[in-house]
């Protein structure tokens, strides 16, 4: 089997999805969010999808709650990943922010497929920011296989990133196909 998940992390406005996007352009990959059934649940019920302090601040705690509630953000990556063991991409980006989801949805995929973890760092002339919720304030809180310091613009951050990203092909031994 030639399918690699890689959970992503790093704080907000780092480049983590546009990175992806990246691979996503070049590769047969896709990307899921653990957040994802937090928001459409926060969506549903008032949250006006602005992406601010205060509402960085609610999904976590809301998501929190969750975990602790039922497990929903770690069940519906599980269900993400069955779709994608049957699917047709080779690439899979988790992102997780919180280092004891990380580790508790990579004990559950283990034996099923390869994975590595990766965190994307702020760039040179950013400043570390300070979020105010233990999502995007403890991202450095785990000990990730990859570190990705993304120090160009995002517009030149392409060749840079992708060099990297073929270094951690090849330290995991896939050979993910590429589109034409």
């Amino acid at each position: 089997m030639n399918k690699l998940v890689i959970v992503i992390n790093g704080k907000a406005g780092v480049g983590k999805d546009t990175l992806c996007d990246m691979v996503i352009k070049n590769y047969y990959a896709q990307k899921i969010s653990s957040i994802t059934p937090i928001v459409k649940i926060a969506l549903a019920n008032g949250w006006d999808g602005k992406k601010n302090n205060k509402s960085r601040k609610f999904l976590s705690d809301l998501k929190r709650a969750f975990v602790e509630f039922n497990n929903l953000p770690n069940m519906y990556l599980i269900e993400e990943c069955e779709k994608f063991l049957k699917g047709d991409d080779d690439i899979l980006f988790v992102h997780i922010r919180e280092s004891d989801q990380i580790e508790e949805f990579l004990n559950s995929i283990k034996g099923t497929f390869a994975y590595t973890t990766l965190l994307i760092k702020n760039r040179k002339n950013q400043s570390p920011a300070f979020f105010g919720n233990e999502s995007d304030d403890n991202v450095d809180d785990y000990q990730y296989e990859f570190v990705y310091y993304n120090t160009k613009p995002l517009e030149e951050a392409g060749e840079d990133f992708m060099n990297e990203f073929k270094t951690i092909l090849k330290a995991k031994g896939t050979s993910p196909r590429q589109k034409v």
